[in-house]
């Protein structure tokens, strides 16, 4: 059976960078806990970041494909780098989703981490941009479909219609 990968936070562990959660209340997500579908991961604690800490954004005029080849950091507010953190995080995430056979994930939106659509723009002004953080980029880049913790039911869709085959029962016809 496939299973979600779920940002931590998501599901009420205090993880976040101030230590609080950001706990869904949805029955979807029930149901794939039911049928054991949940995998929780928290890419900036795989990565070594401690709770709470300081926040962080992918740095002004750069996104996520940037960080990942190298080419821009991740920053602090007060300048400390913490791209290492990030992107060994991603790592860890890609890791977990390949070894526990993972279809889908739900992610964290706005994180520099885990933000698919919107991320905040490297100025600590808390102004937002097109992006993605660099957790969701790498899981996109290999396959995984990754959707905001917004688009529950789009995951559970794209979860269930034969993406992967062996959930969806497809009746037979004989003639």
């Amino acid at each position: 059976m496939r299973k979600v990968l779920v940002s931590a936070c998501l599901l009420g562990r205090k993880v976040r960078f101030d230590g609080r959660a950001k706990q869904l209340s949805d029955d979807t997500v029930a149901l794939w806990y039911a049928e054991g579908r949940v995998i929780q991961h928290c890419p900036e604690i795989a990565g070594g970041l401690p709770v709470p800490r300081p926040p962080a954004e992918i740095e002004p005029g750069a996104d996520a494909a940037d960080v990942l080849a190298g080419h821009a950091r991740i920053l602090t507010p007060d300048g400390r780098e913490v791209t290492d953190h990030f992107v060994s995080g991603a790592r860890s995430a890609l890791a977990t989703a390949r070894s526990t056979d993972v279809a889908v994930a739900v992610l964290k939106e706005s994180s520099p981490s885990c933000g698919l659509r919107q991320i905040y723009d490297g100025t600590f002004s808390g102004t937002k941009v097109p992006g993605s953080g660099v957790t969701a980029q790498l899981l996109t880049e290999h396959g995984i479909a990754v959707f905001t913790e917004d688009e529950i039911a789009e995951a559970d869709a794209h979860l269930r219609q034969g993406a992967d085959g062996a959930d969806t029962v497809h009746p037979r016809t004989t003639s």
